[in-house]
This record gives C-alpha cells, structure tokens and sequence, in this order.
C-alpha cells in the first residue's frame, strides 16, 4: 500500500517532535502570549502603547549550518538564527516581541530538530521575547539526508516618536564599536573554501589556541538586546549599525540616510585571532572589512560630548566597547585608516 511514510515524510516523527519542542517554547512565553503551540497560528497581546510601530526582521544562519551539521553540534545555531533577527531590529530602537522559526530538511529526526529548537529557545530567553510558532517542513528528495536549513522572523516595537533613524547625525559625531564574540554567522562560505583548501590535513579539527577550529568558529553570535535597552533608556544614540554580511563597508552607512561619511580606525579594533587566522591565508584587507564583523558586532553613533559616559557604562557591564570613529563630511563612503 502506497502512503505518505513510503514517500519519505514521517508525519509521525513530526508530531513527535512537536512534543518535544512545546516543553522550549514555554520557556520563553509571557502573559502576552495568548495560545500554545499547536494552534493555526501565534497570539501577542501587543498592550498599551500611546503609538507603536511594528518592527520585523527575518534572516537565517547560511552555510555556517555546515560545520554545526558535520560537527553534530545543533544547540547553538538556533541561537545564531534569533540573533541575527532581533540584533537587526533593536538597530531602530524596538524591543522584541515574538518570533517565529522555520526548519526544513530531508529526513527529519526528532531529536535533533529539538537540538536547534532548544537553540531558539536560548536565544529568546536571552532576547526577551516570546517563541510563539514555527513550522517544520520534511522535504525528501529536496534537502539531502541529514541537512537543515533554519531561518527566523522575529518582530518587536518601538513608540513612534522614539524611532532611531539617523536623522540627527552630522558631521563629528563619534562611532562606539561593541565587540563580537567572533564570526558570528556570516562569511562562512569564505571560511570553508579556506579550511577546504587550505587546511586539508585536520580541517575543523585543526588546533586554534588550544581548541579545535571548529569550537572556535561555532560560538553563538552574540545577543545585544538588553543592551542596547538600557542604552537608549539612559542615553541619546542617534543611530545603531548591526555587522553582518557585508561587513564595515555595507553596514556602517546604513545608520543614516544624511550625506556623511564614515572614518574607521582599525588600530582601535580588537585584535581576535579569528580574523588574524583567516587573513593570514591570503585574504585581503579590504575582503577581510568587507565579510567579517572584525571583532565588532554593532556600532552605535552618538554625539561627541556623551561618548566616553556611553563607553564607560558599557564597559561596567559584561560587554566591551571601543571609539574606533567618527562621521565625516562630504559623500557617504567609509575609509578604513
């Protein structure tokens, strides 16, 4: 007899894993969240607000998925996948509200799609907000066996008038960079044709600074919500840039839409041997600020006159925060001196 199971679907391992994943979701929900999972969809009471404006962000993990899946390490790219969502929507101000996840492979395992789910989980717990859905898609014949793929959606709000658009900076204002805990989840096909080509003896298994390469290369990327909350509760930040694909180049213009440009000084960076490593085979400078984040996961832009009170508070906690800038006038490019 011919049924949905002998075409490569487990419905019955989908439903299981679902059990699984309910007990991660609750974790995170809060007297906003009106339903369970297993409804057709999530409810948020958005509460009162005097004008909210809705802020959404949807991204996923890229190839980075490929080490984690080689390396049978799947708690930690659900993190990487809230992260890059909720980093994107605080850059305006906004508090995340819920998110959303979306699985798709080949053959599912219960078991592991738990694994990334516990992932998501972490990294709401972290972002405060609530995971209120999702879906899990079996695609036999589409997705290899043992692939996933993860991509996520995240939404927040902000109160209209407290919208960070840029639309105050100018000329002379300072640039804070917040480090990074590493590559965070972009450039990656960049650091497989190296460690593919390059390092072909041991691979992800190669010695970095008494680690394995790949332990060094599968850390989280880092969560800035809290902070960046209690940023724009204590202080004016005019503009805030998240470091991702693309790098200083296409992201640090993106604060603001007035005509200034944008001065890095690299001698302020700090110096992560992650980024030494991989330059050091033969990767150049300009490809290196164009990929990576370079030690810094977001930038804030503030007025001079605040900027050693803002990088002082940020250092009293347990971030670590560099002036490595300033706007300039004229065009709106980026020199890296």
């Amino acid at each position: 007899m011919i049924n949905y199971k002998k075409s490569g679907v487990n419905i019955e391992e989908g439903y299981e894993a679902v059990d699984l994943i309910k007990k991660y979701a609750s974790k995170t929900h809060t007297k906003n969240v009106l339903n369970n999972l297993g409804s057709f969809a999530g409810l948020y009471e958005l509460g009162k607000m005097k004008n909210p404006v809705l802020v959404s962000g949807t991204d996923g993990v890229g190839t980075k998925l490929e080490i984690a899946f080689k390396k049978r390490k799947f708690d930690t790219i659900g993190i990487d996948c809230v992260a890059m969502c909720v980093n994107d929507i605080i850059c305006h101000g906004a508090k995340p509200l819920f998110f959303l996840d979306y699985i798709a492979c080949g053959k599912l395992d219960k078991h592991i799609v738990s694994e990334i789910v516990k992932g998501v989980s972490d990294g709401c717990q972290k972002s405060f907000c609530s995971l209120i859905g999702g879906e899990t898609a079996e695609m036999p014949g589409f997705y290899d066996n043992g692939k996933y793929d993860i991509a996520g959606f995240a939404v927040g709000v902000v109160e209209k008038e407290k919208i960070i658009n840029g639309d105050e900076i100018g000329e002379g204002d300072v640039l804070i960079g917040i480090e990074s805990s590493g590559l965070h989840s972009n450039g990656f096909s960049l650091v497989r044709y190296i460690v593919d080509n390059f390092i072909t003896e041991n691979g992800y298994n190669t010695d970095f600074n008494g680690i394995p390469l790949w332990k060094e290369l599968l850390k989280p990327t880092k969560i800035y919500v809290n902070l960046i909350n209690e940023l724009i509760k204590n202080f004016s930040i005019m503009g805030i840039s998240h470091i991702t694909g693309g790098g200083f180049y296409e992201n640090i213009p993106r604060i603001t839409n007035n005509s200034v440009g944008f001065e890095i000084r690299k001698d302020r960076l700090p110096k992560k041997p992650i980024f030494e490593f991989l330059s050091s085979f033969g990767v150049s400078e300009a490809d290196m600020y164009k990929t990576f984040n370079m030690g810094i996961g977001m930038v804030i832009c503030v007025k001079k006159a605040d900027s050693k009170r803002i990088i002082d508070f940020i250092n009293s906690t347990d971030e670590n925060a560099f002036e490595i800038g300033k706007t300039v006038s004229g065009g709106k490019g980026i020199c890296i001196i």
